[in-house]
């Protein structure tokens, strides 16, 4: 009977003292935030960094949610701050977080074409990519990621106004969060906006002085519209550059070029802001032609 009793009298004293040596399932994760920085593991911007990159081992990063969707990967906001320590004030910092989509769900904007010139040293890779099997749409993804990544790190070096490319890890790319990071509201499209003729000229005087230093270095956008420009504080940042190609080394190079020209010529001209197409094309093709 005695036994009996302790046995069945006892569980919840016995449940108490099983939970007190209760052990973390995930000791590994951060107290705060969903994941520790992955710095320490990821390719780095160019340097020298911008005051804001946090690149403690430390640090802790949270997803505050999807700030954009597109055809080929989804921009998140993503907080990354270094816990208290004692007194110290945290630090912390809001960027736009990049993400490809698994390949099994992947859809590249006409990516034949801009995959031009752009060549694997494995054959298998190759053949993988030309089928389109699940690897090859792995391969084109990191290919996507890493093309933007690089991208991004010459133009910022250019002093483009494009993101400043904060790390790359697999098919992740951190950047520089366009907006106001006090409410993580993200800066407006170009095509959402409605400048003034004065502004108007400004505005394309700033993407003209772009397209021409893309120009004197080869390059083109290669999706280039009032959808992937923001307008933040009166300044026009340039989004959206894994397909950037070589005006030259891609066959369809300079037919690209001229879409880019005129998507956003059609644009200004449809605000009232004459805009010679032609011209416009003209100068930057002979540019691009004289980069080699």
């Amino acid at each position: 009977m005695h036994h009996n009793d302790i046995r069945n009298g006892d569980v919840k004293h016995l449940h108490s003292i099983a939970r007190s040596f209760a052990t973390d399932t995930r000791p590994d994760d951060p107290p705060e935030g969903e994941r520790w920085s992955t710095w320490d593991v990821s390719s780095h911007g160019p340097a020298p960094r911008p005051g804001w990159v946090i690149t403690d081992l430390g640090a802790v990063d949270q997803d505050l949610g999807v700030l954009k969707t597109g055809k080929e990967a989804d921009v998140h906001v993503v907080r990354r701050w270094v816990p208290d320590r004692a007194a110290t004030p945290s630090r912390s910092t809001v960027m736009a977080a990049k993400r490809f989509r698994p390949g099994e769900r992947r859809l590249f904007h006409r990516d034949a074409g801009y995959l031009e010139g752009r060549r694997v040293r494995r054959s298998r890779e190759m053949r993988a990519m030309a089928r389109r099997t699940e690897f090859g749409r792995e391969v084109i993804a990191t290919q996507w990621a890493g093309a933007e990544f690089g991208a991004l790190g010459r133009l910022w070096e250019l002093d483009l106004p494009v993101p400043y490319p904060v790390q790359l890890s697999e098919t992740e790319m951190l950047m520089e969060f366009i907006g106001d990071p006090e409410t993580c509201v993200g800066a407006p499209r170009l095509a959402q906006a409605r400048p003034g003729h004065d502004q108007l000229e400004d505005l394309w005087q700033q993407l003209l002085t772009t397209l021409e230093t893309l120009a004197e270095n080869g390059w083109a956008h290669g999706d280039l519209s009032a959808f992937n420009v923001l307008l933040h504080a009166d300044r026009l940042v340039v989004i959206d550059w894994p397909q950037i190609v070589d005006v030259i080394g891609n066959p369809r190079g300079f037919e690209y070029l001229q879409r880019d020209v005129h998507n956003v010529a059609t644009w200004f001209t449809a605000r009232g802001l004459a805009v010679d197409e032609a011209e416009v094309f003209g100068d930057l093709a002979a540019l691009a032609a004289g980069s080699v």
